[in-house]
């Protein structure tokens, strides 16, 4: 669930996958390949996580992969197609997740309990991924490559907002609900989650959703007259 509340993303050529991104991008790869730039990029990752994009050297990611600086330049040509691949993955991962829930339909809240799982269950799969987008966001997005950053965050925006509204409109949701602070509050609790939450702890992703959902839904139920706390009748110590 990308933050950021973003403007209209720079303009930049080239075909777009469903985050937004430009196809493309590094070196060809057949299948071996492929698999060495994922283990690659898997490292690179922890690395970035752990001590940030730019104090993350070239040689460190080498080391780390067992390889020679020289040899890595084989499978990536940059420091930047790497954090690319990583970010790219993780986004078009999350969209295609998102966009299958929607297009499955059902009411407002069936939709916003499988978004949040899917969000929840991101962090989990992505977690160093979620925590590298967050802490480079603010300096990547500044450079014309990354462009597909903030359209993946307008696109995310845009997915939620339309079944925020859709359900407030059929009666699903509250009224009185405000559709963009409601995305914004829903979104920032899962995406902190990545600073706390282990999924190798007692709760799987899909049982930290279950916690979340249960607190989450009560509050934008539309409640009739019986449940509404300011309309219950006084009760004696």
């Amino acid at each position: 669930m990308p933050a950021g509340d973003a403007g209209p993303a720079p303009a930049e050529g080239g075909r777009r996958n469903a985050a937004g991104r430009r196809a493309g991008g590094g070196r060809a790869a057949g299948s071996g390949e492929s698999e060495r730039r994922a283990a690659i990029v898997g490292l690179a990752a922890d690395l970035f996580a752990e001590r940030g994009y730019r104090a993350t050297t070239v040689r460190e990611i080498a080391d780390a992969a067992g390889m020679l600086s020289g040899s890595l330049y084989h499978h990536f040509d940059s420091k930047e197609s790497i954090i690319d691949e990583l970010l790219s993955s993780y986004l078009d991962d999350l969209h295609r997740e998102y966009e299958a829930i929607v297009e499955r339909g059902g009411t407002a809240i069936d939709q916003i309990d499988g978004l949040v799982r899917a969000a929840f269950s991101s962090v989990a799969r992505h977690r160093a991924a979620v925590t590298v987008f967050q802490n480079e966001r603010v300096h990547l997005i500044q450079l014309p490559r990354f462009a597909y950053l903030t359209a993946a965050e307008q696109s995310t925006q845009r997915l939620w907002m339309k079944v925020l509204r859709d359900g407030i409109a059929a009666g699903q949701l509250r009224a009185d609900l405000d559709p963009k602070i409601t995305y914004r509050l829903l979104r920032d609790s899962v995406w902190v989650s990545v600073r706390w939450y282990s999924p190798s702890g007692r709760l799987s992703p899909d049982q930290l959703a279950d916690h979340f959902l249960r607190m989450l839904l009560d509050g934008i139920r539309p409640h009739g007259p019986a449940t509404d706390a300011d309309d219950l009748p006084p009760t004696t110590p």
